[in-house]
């Protein structure tokens, strides 16, 4: 008997995807894929090609060559099916109506809308319903850009930079409503900064640079692929000679802060074996592994070494 075996179409594809805009190439030959039900961290330094991805997948700007296909067919037909759902840092919101109005309006232009009050509700904006948009803070004015992207039935939702301007335990609640879109099967992609919320929400972390893929895999593997591990002690009983610290093998980064001294090495067995060699005697010895914002600096800083060779 003769099984044949079930693709799945990626909610998001680019092949070999590019964008110039004069001599900056923003986006180079990127390709990917992703999948149903994924939470994935957008992630890279400014002027990596973030803005110019999201732009491309929602239909915003038109690849110079390669093709981006969101759920099959284009991002344009995909975004009027009322499957994609965005909030994007760009654009402002609608002055001289209240929060409500601009939600109700949002749903009813969405081909497979959620009851007003649940948008509302979902997004924490229902004590606000009543004030004028333009009377917003910023962290409230962020949550009503959640309710529009959130107003309907999507199966690709997208953010840039959602979480900024709030505060802390909003913050929280954000994530926990999207981590619930994902487990419901929706993807969630979203450009961040904060690479703490990359660490704890994501499942996937692309970290771009230059417009190109420099990695892709979960946070582990992220931290993984930057090689490096952290060493910090004190040397309260030695004079700190920071040109013999220089010397310690395998040492990527040295930084001293009064007689706290922390490291980042490629090999910390042999950097602690030598830093003992030296004759000095560190006490509150702590190796442990990148933390994903000091992966994603690595990461990035190898390969802008490697571009000024």
């Amino acid at each position: 008997m003769t099984t044949t075996a079930v693709t799945t179409t990626p909610v998001v594809g680019f092949e070999r995807v590019g964008k110039t805009y004069g001599s900056v190439r923003a986006v180079d030959g990127l390709t990917l894929a992703l999948h149903p039900g994924e939470t994935v961290a957008l992630l890279g330094p400014n002027g990596a090609g973030k803005s110019t991805t999201l732009d491309l997948l929602l239909g915003l700007k038109q690849p110079d060559t390669g093709t981006v296909r969101v759920l099959g067919t284009s991002p344009r037909e995909a975004i009027v099916a009322g499957r994609v759902g965005a909030m994007l840092q760009s654009g402002g919101l609608m002055d001289e109506v209240t929060v409500a109005e601009l939600v109700r309006l949002a749903c009813s232009l969405h081909p497979r809308p959620y009851p007003v009050s649940e948008v509302l509700a979902r997004a924490g904006v229902t004590r606000i319903a009543d004030r004028k948009v333009d009377k917003l803070s910023g962290g409230q004015a962020q949550r009503v850009r959640f309710a529009l992207a959130t107003a309907g039935d999507s199966d690709l939702i997208v953010l840039d930079e959602p979480t900024t301007g709030m505060d802390v335990t909003t913050r929280q609640a954000f994530w926990a409503t999207m981590r619930e879109q994902a487990d419901q099967g929706r993807t969630v992609l979203f450009a961040t900064h904060y690479l703490e919320e990359a660490d704890a929400v994501a499942d996937r972390v692309l970290v771009l640079h230059r417009g190109r893929l420099l990695a892709d895999g979960t946070a582990a593997e992220i931290k993984a692929k930057a090689g490096a591990r952290r060493i910090s002690f004190d040397l309260p009983d030695a004079p700190i000679d920071e040109d013999r610290l220089r010397g310690l093998p395998f040492l990527a980064t040295l930084d001293v802060s009064g007689r706290t001294v922390r490291i980042q090495s490629t090999d910390a067995d042999a950097t602690v074996h030598a830093l003992y060699g030296l004759g000095l005697y560190p006490r509150n010895l702590e190796v442990a592994g990148l933390g994903l914002e000091q992966a994603f600096m690595t990461i990035t800083a190898a390969e802008e070494a490697k571009s000024t060779c």
